[in-house]
């Protein structure tokens, strides 16, 4: 009972800084989820380099000062806080200084001592591309119409599809979807996770229409669509990662729910996927 207490607060404080962040926006977001970016791939660094003790600790200083630069970078660029100039300007810097992490963490390598320095250095980009790109892109949901109420609900589809999957699954669940990297999962408990996704998209265009002026009542259930497959993905391929690794969690920073991998993994993929989607929607509509 104390754990499932435990759990319950940690929850909601971190559902209400998400939303709370993502509806101010603006130095606000760009804060927090920087600090996301900044636990989430020392999680990663961790796990991935745990058979050698930890990533070295240059190396390690900076993988995460290039995930700061690309996500801190794009929240800059894409949420209008500055004027033009000096956005356009901040544009080129940010792409130089990101293109110079590149070749900085490559010259490093050459002077590391760990035992297997192309999988480290494979892991260090890895981190780029799976944690530090998604968060940064993720902005992009600003340059969109009813971007933060859009983006607020790309978040809640998340968090439904996983309740839906959660309930359904245990209720009814019996032809398992992915055994060979999740057991537990079952494609009653992913069509119980679609069918809340796109379910929530009835609420937000009904009782909050005036925050989605912008797009149909099928779009919205379109991207409910687009939301509900790809966090299950993004949670299949977390859990490849840590079985991979041979670990349970990606580590122990939220009481009741592991780290802070384990809580963001499904947006990692979300993010990338409903953008391609809401961009071209906005392309062809």
């Amino acid at each position: 009972m104390k754990n499932l207490i435990l759990r319950a607060i940690t929850g909601a404080v971190y559902v209400a800084l998400i939303c709370a962040a993502v509806l101010i926006g603006g130095w606000w977001f760009i804060a927090l989820f920087s600090l996301i970016a900044i636990l989430a791939l020392n999680e990663f660094y961790g796990l991935s380099n745990a058979s050698a003790g930890g990533e070295n600790v240059i190396t390690l200083v900076i993988d995460i000062a290039g995930g700061l630069i690309l996500v801190a970078g794009l929240g800059c660029i894409n949420i209008e806080l500055l004027s033009p100039f000096t956005t356009r300007v901040l544009g080129g810097t940010f792409f130089t200084v990101y293109l110079l992490y590149l070749v900085v963490r490559l010259v490093a390598q050459l002077y590391s001592q760990e035992t297997s320095p192309l999988t480290n250095l494979a892991y260090s980009y890895m981190g780029q591309l799976y944690i530090a790109l998604p968060l940064g892109l993720m902005s992009m949901y600003y340059t969109l119409p009813d971007g933060a109420a859009l983006l607020l609900a790309m978040f809640i589809m998340i968090w439904l599809s996983d309740t839906g999957a959660f309930l359904v699954g245990s209720m009814i669940g019996r032809h398992k979807l992915f055994p060979r990297i999740s057991p537990g999962k079952t494609w009653e408990g992913f069509a119980g996770g679609v069918l809340f996704a796109i379910g929530s998209a009835f609420i937000f265009k009904y009782c909050f229409g005036e925050w989605y002026e912008s797009y149909t009542i099928e779009s919205l259930c379109c991207m409910g669509l687009v939301v509900s497959i790809f966090a299950t993905w993004g949670d299949l391929v977390e859990s490849l990662v840590k079985r991979t690794l041979g670990v349970k969690d990606s580590g122990k920073l939220l009481p009741g729910h592991g780290g802070i991998l384990d809580r963001i993994d499904s947006s990692l993929l979300v993010i990338p996927a409903s953008l391609i989607y809401l961009v071209t929607l906005a392309l062809y509509a």
